[in-house]
């Protein structure tokens, strides 16, 4: 259990482009992938924005004879897992399949898929059920499909938690590393977008601008008014500090610590209490053995809605009160919507953070709802060698995890 936990590579598809440098050049720019839906209809719904994924090539990752047999959640998902693979270096090959695996978190999976299926069903009956559809319905078919594409066949997870579904299935891999079950693990969590995601949503009073006011992404913002929902898939590659060390590979942090907790909330209910995921927090810096004055950036879980983000600044303002300066705070989900498994892009640009030393901006946050240090209007240079990443989910759900520049190993 004492086997430390770096991150040796970073895959993504978003609405910013695929790729880590496409994305982290659109984010630090303070670009938006929000853009109004093309890929289907929101005539008769309240919103209409959407950040969709629109620059990606499949063909470019994937195999033909595998990719004929994929959906489209599993396609993003197999293309990050190859391109965190190539970052960190590392081939699959028969001396190490067997201890590289995948966790992948997921909200919702291929929810159209389900639908088509449901309704090919009750109108046409089961005998017009296309066959393959059926096992890409079902939510471990993305780490299924990355698995057979790549040839790995170590541990092969896939966690279903709500909008913190990727950064458990992080805390859950780094743990399967620390207790030796695997080298080497492939973590992270994609959704996407479909009209029966959007409209659920919207009917849940979800989406900007369910209160009124501008439809938009403003996260901590005084005027924010609901969350933009995205899509997307972030994977970041973890593996042994020895074995990236004896790799000769320059890993861009360890993961430290995590906590995990919850509030007592109804399953579609934002908390605004921030007693629950205050404990989350000072799990992840207790098991790290950090201090919150210690702290140099955090990746915030605010997305835009009205609860969860007066929560979770409430929760900084008391956890840092006293603390000269503050980490600096940001959220990317002005840029890429909320994809309700945003973790795992959300963890490849912490990464990128403590590599590069930048804190990107918050897209759309003009008029903080709090005096915190959010990274207002550009990017923010600075050193970052402890930084925080907060997950909150609706129903009172609570995933942090803590990064820290290699203590052995440093890039």
């Amino acid at each position: 259990m004492d086997r430390r936990v770096s991150v040796t590579g970073i895959g993504m598809v978003t609405p910013l482009g695929t790729g880590k440098e496409r994305f982290w050049d659109a984010l630090c720019r303070g670009e938006t992938g929000i853009r109004r839906i093309a890929s289907f209809s929101t005539d008769g719904f309240a919103s209409h924005l959407g950040a969709e994924i629109r620059d990606f090539q499949p063909r470019d990752f994937i195999s033909l004879k595998n990719l004929r047999r994929m959906d489209r959640l599993s396609a993003m998902t197999t293309a990050s897992v190859r391109m965190a693979l190539e970052d960190a270096g590392i081939v699959v090959n028969g001396a190490n399949r067997d201890r590289i695996g995948i966790v992948l978190g997921t909200a919702f999976g291929n929810t159209e898929l389900k639908v088509q299926s449901a309704r090919t069903l009750f109108t046409d009956g089961p005998g017009m059920v296309n066959p393959i559809h059926v096992p890409n319905a079902v939510m471990n078919a993305p780490a299924g499909h990355a698995s057979i594409e790549l040839g790995f066949r170590g541990v092969n997870t896939t966690v279903n938690h709500q909008a913190v579904s990727a950064e458990t299935a992080i805390a859950y891999a780094a743990m399967e590393i620390r207790r030796g079950a695997a080298d080497v693990i492939l973590a992270g969590g994609a959704d996407m977008l479909s009209p029966f995601f959007y409209e659920a949503l919207g009917r849940f009073h979800s989406l900007s601008p369910a209160p009124g006011g501008v439809e938009g992404a403003r996260p901590f913002d005084l005027t924010r008014n609901g969350a933009v929902i995205g899509e997307g898939c972030g994977m970041v590659c973890l593996e042994t500090e020895d074995l990236a060390r004896e790799r000769g590979v320059a890993s861009y942090c360890e993961i430290s610590g995590w906590g995990l907790s919850s509030s007592p909330l109804p399953p579609t209910q934002w908390p605004d209490d921030p007693r629950g995921f205050m404990m989350a927090l000072e799990r992840s810096l207790r098991m790290a053995g950090v201090k919150p004055a210690e702290l140099d950036c955090i990746q915030a879980a605010g997305n835009g809605g009205l609860r969860l983000d007066a929560g979770e600044a409430a929760a900084y303002e008391r956890i840092f009160s006293g603390t000269e300066g503050g980490p600096l705070i940001t959220s990317l989900k002005g840029a890429t919507g909320e994809i309700f498994a945003s973790g795992g892009i959300r963890a490849a640009a912490l990464a990128l953070s403590l590599r590069k030393g930048i804190v990107p901006p918050i897209a759309g946050l003009t008029a903080p709802l709090a005096s915190l240090p959010f990274v207002i209007g550009e990017a923010r240079r600075r050193p970052v060698r402890k930084a925080l990443l907060s997950g909150i989910s609706f129903g009172g759900t609570y995933a942090c995890l803590l990064f820290e520049t290699n203590k052995t190993a440093p890039n």
